[in-house]
C-alpha cells in the first residue's frame, strides 16, 4: 500500500523496490498493478510491451541459471530485463513510443548482478506502413541474438518466407508476421505457434534482445586475450572471439566484462529506491555470494584451472554494499517493525479468513462498516463478483458491485486480483482479497505459454533410448544425474551424441527434446556439424508434400453442407455466469472455438480433449 501511494503521489520516476527473493517480487509487482490501477508488463503482446513500459509496473527478473553454469538463461528472461534497462539507459523514444516503466519490482539477486553494459541498444521497431529493408532487418535480428529457423516456434527465432518474415520477441508470449510489399511494410500480424495462422492485426511491433552479451569488439579482444592467459577455457574463449552466439555465453560474463555496473548505477537522481525488508535482503545478499563462492572453488579444479585460486575467479554477484554507492537515487528502508523509536510507522492488520462462510464474512464485514471504515472485497472474475454480492445480500448486508472502490463509508465489491488485503485503522480502509474471502488461493493463473507439453514425456524415457534435441540433433538417453554446486543441487539429462560430445541438460528444459520417432536406430548427431541441417531440410520437404494433401482433402469436406446452431440464449449467459470456477485460457479459447464451429453450415472437424485431475 505503501509504495502504491508512493507511485501515486511522488513525483521521482522511476520507483525501483528491491524485495529479498523472486516469488516476493512477483506478488508484490502482481499487487501493485492492482493498486496503482496501471498494467503491467508481463501479459502484454508484441506490439504493446514498449508502449505499456509507461506508466506499468515491470519486473526486472534474475537468470535462473547458477554464476558459471554452462547454460544461459531463459531468452524470455534475458529479453525483459534488456527492455527494463534499455528504459532507464536508453534514447527517450524509439519511433515515438514512450518508455520507462513507473515502478521496477527486483529481487536482491537481480540487484547485484553485474551488467555487461551500462548502455543497451535501442530496440528495433516495426511499424505498419514503414519502409524496411528485408536484408538490414535479418542482419539486425540476428546481431542482438536471433536465430535464424525454417519455421518459428521458440522466443528468439526468425523465419523468412519470400516477402514474409516471421519474429517470436523475446518479451511476448506470441510471434509477430511482417508482411512486406517491397520494402514498405503492407501487414503487421500476431500469429499461432500451432498452426502458424495469423490472428490479428497490430499496428507496431518492438523487437529487444535474446542476449544480454553480445560479441562486439571489446568482448573478442577481452576473449582473445584470455585465450592465452587462462589456457583452461579457450574452447570458449575462441568461440568468443570469432563473434559466435552459443548456449552458455553468458556464464563467461565476469571473465569478459572488467567493468562492475549494477542497475542502481543506472538511475537518475529523480529515482526512487524502496528497501523492502532490508534485513532480509541483506541476508540474502549475504548467501549468494557464499553460494557463489563456493561454487567456484569447486568448478577451478572441475574445469582443470590449475593455480588458479577461488578469489582469482571474478563474480557475478557484488557484495550487499556495494549496491547504492554509485546511486544517486534517494533511497527508503521499509521494514517490517520500527527499528528506532523515532521511525515512521503505519499500524496495519490482516482479515480473519472465513473459508467461504457467508455468515461469518458477513459478520466481519458489518462490524467495519459500523466502525465508518470503507470496505473493498475483490474477486478475481466478473462472475465471481456477482455471487459474492449476492451471497452478501443473503446475509442482509449491501455490498453493490462497482467498476472500482469507492472512498466512501460502506462495502462494495470489485473485479481485482490482489495477493493479500489490509486493514489500516488510522485510515479506516479495508481491503479484503479473494483469499481473506474464500480461505483459498485463486485455483488458476496465467500460464506460461510452452512450445509443447512435456506431460509424461520424462517417465517415458528408458536410458539407451533415442531423443532429438532442436539444436543439435539426434542423441541417446544415458540416464539422469545430479550435481551439487555452491550447495546447490540440480538433475540433468545426459545426452550422448557422436564420438565422445555429451550434453548436461538440465531436467526443467526437458522441452528442448523429443522422443525419436523415426522407427529404427538412427545415426547420432555430431554436435556442431551440418548433417543435422540437412536432416531437417529433408523433413521440412517431406512435410510440405504432406501439407498439399491435407489441403486438397479440407478443400473437399469444406463443400459438404451441416446444420448450423444458433447463437448463444440468455438462458445460456445465465448458466455459464453460475459457474463456480475460474476457466483457464485454453479452456475459454476451446468454449469459444466450438461454438464458432456449430454456428457454421458445415460439419464441424474438432475434437476436445481434458483431463478432469483431482477434486
Amino acid at each position: 500500500m505503501v509504495v502504491a501511494a508512493l507511485a501515486n503521489f511522488t513525483e521521482r520516476s522511476p520507483i525501483v523496490v528491491v524485495t529479498p527473493t523472486a516469488v516476493d517480487a512477483e506478488r508484490l509487482a502482481d499487487d501493485l498493478t492492482c493498486l496503482t490501477g496501471v498494467p503491467g508488463d508481463s501479459n502484454q503482446d508484441a506490439s504493446d510491451v514498449a508502449g505499456a513500459l509507461k506508466g506499468s509496473v515491470a519486473v526486472l527478473p534474475p537468470w535462473e541459471t547458477l554464476p558459471f553454469e554452462r547454460v544461459s538463461p531463459e531468452v524470455e528472461t534475458m529479453g525483459h530485463r534488456l527492455a527494463v534497462l534499455w528504459s532507464l539507459g536508453g534514447e527517450d523514444s524509439v519511433d515515438q513510443i514512450p518508455q520507462g516503466p513507473r515502478v521496477i519490482v527486483a529481487p536482491i539477486r537481480a540487484m547485484l548482478q553485474r551488467l555487461a553494459s551500462g548502455q543497451v541498444a535501442a530496440p528495433i521497431c516495426v511499424r505498419k506502413g514503414k519502409v524496411v529493408n528485408q536484408e538490414d532487418l535479418i542482419t539486425q535480428l540476428v546481431a542482438i541474438g536471433y536465430r535464424r529457423e525454417h519455421q518459428v516456434e521458440h522466443r528468439g527465432e526468425i523465419a523468412v518466407r519470400g516477402g514474409i518474415v516471421d519474429v517470436f520477441p523475446s518479451t511476448s508470449d506470441v510471434p509477430v508476421r511482417i508482411d512486406l510489399w517491397g520494402d514498405e511494410v503492407d501487414r503487421l500480424t500476431e500469429f499461432s505457434v500451432n498452426d502458424q495462422r495469423s490472428s490479428h492485426e497490430v499496428g507496431a511491433a518492438m523487437f529487444f534482445g535474446c542476449r544480454e552479451l553480445q560479441p562486439d569488439k571489446e568482448v573478442r579482444a577481452a576473449a582473445e586475450a584470455l585465450s592465452t592467459t587462462q589456457p583452461w577455457g579457450e574452447s570458449q574463449w575462441q568461440r568468443l572471439a570469432r563473434g559466435e552466439h552459443f548456449d552458455g555465453m553468458e556464464s563467461w560474463l565476469p571473465f569478459i566484462i572488467s567493468r562492475e555496473i549494477l542497475l542502481p548505477d543506472l538511475l537518475p537522481s529523480r529515482a526512487q529506491v524502496v528497501l523492502c525488508e532490508p534485513r532480509r535482503i541483506r541476508d540474502r545478499a549475504v548467501q549468494l555470494l557464499e553460494e557463489e563462492e563456493a561454487l567456484a572453488e569447486t568448478l577451478a579444479s572441475t574445469w582443470g584451472a590449475s593455480g588458479q585460486s577461488k578469489v582469482a575467479f571474478p563474480r557475478l554477484h557484488l557484495p550487499f554494499d556495494r549496491l547504492l554507492q554509485e546511486c544517486a537515487a534517494g533511497v527508503i528502508s521499509m521494514p517490517t517493525v520500527p527499528d528506532s523509536h523515532s521511525a515512521m510507522a503505519m499500524p496495519v492488520r490482516g482479515f480473519n479468513p472465513v473459508a467461504g462462510d457467508p455468515s461469518r464474512l458477513a459478520g466481519q464485514v458489518t462490524e467495519l462498516v459500523e466502525s465508518r471504515y470503507s470496505v473493498t472485497l475483490c474477486a478475481a472474475t466478473p462472475p465471481g463478483a456477482v455471487n459474492l454480492s449476492a451471497a452478501l445480500a443473503q446475509e442482509g448486508v449491501h455490498a453493490p458491485v462497482l467498476g472500482a472502490a469507492s472512498a466512501d463509508a460502506g462495502a462494495a465489491v470489485v473485479v481485482a486480483s490482489i495477493n493479500t488485503g489490509f486493514i489500516l485503522p488510522g485510515c479506516r480502509v479495508a481491503v479484503l482479497s479473494e483469499t481473506d474471502v474464500t480461505g483459498r488461493r485463486v485455483p488458476h493463473r496465467r500460464a506460461r505459454p510452452r512450445a509443447r507439453s512435456t506431460d509424461g514425456f520424462f517417465d517415458d524415457l528408458a536410458v539407451g533410448s533415442f531423443v532429438v534435441h532442436r539444436q543439435h540433433g539426434v542423441a541417446r538417453f544415458e540416464g539422469v544425474t545430479s550435481r551439487t554446486m555452491g550447495g546447490t543441487t540440480r538433475d540433468y539429462l545426459i545426452l550422448q551424441y557422436r564420438g565422445s560430445d555429451r550434453l548436461y541438460l538440465p531436467v526443467d528444459q526437458i522441452e528442448a527434446i523429443t522422443a525419436y520417432s523415426g522407427g529404427e536406430a538412427p545415426t547420432l548427431s555430431k554436435m556442431g556439424g551440418a548433417d543435422w541441417q540437412r536432416t531437417r531440410a529433408k523433413a521440412r520437404q517431406a512435410a510440405g508434400e504432406v501439407a498439399e494433401e491435407l489441403v486438397r482433402l479440407y478443400r473437399r469436406r469444406l463443400s459438404v453442407d451441416g446444420f448450423a446452431f444458433g447463437p448463444d440464449t440468455p438462458w445460456q449467459a445465465e448458466m455459464e455466469a453460475a459457474f463456480g470456477f475460474v476457466e483457464t485460457d485454453d479452456q475459454l479459447k476451446a468454449i469459444a472455438d466450438v461454438k464458432a464451429d456449430m454456428e457454421q453450415p458445415r460439419p464441424m472437424d474438432r475434437l476436445i480433449c481434458g483431463d478432469v485431475g483431482f477434486g
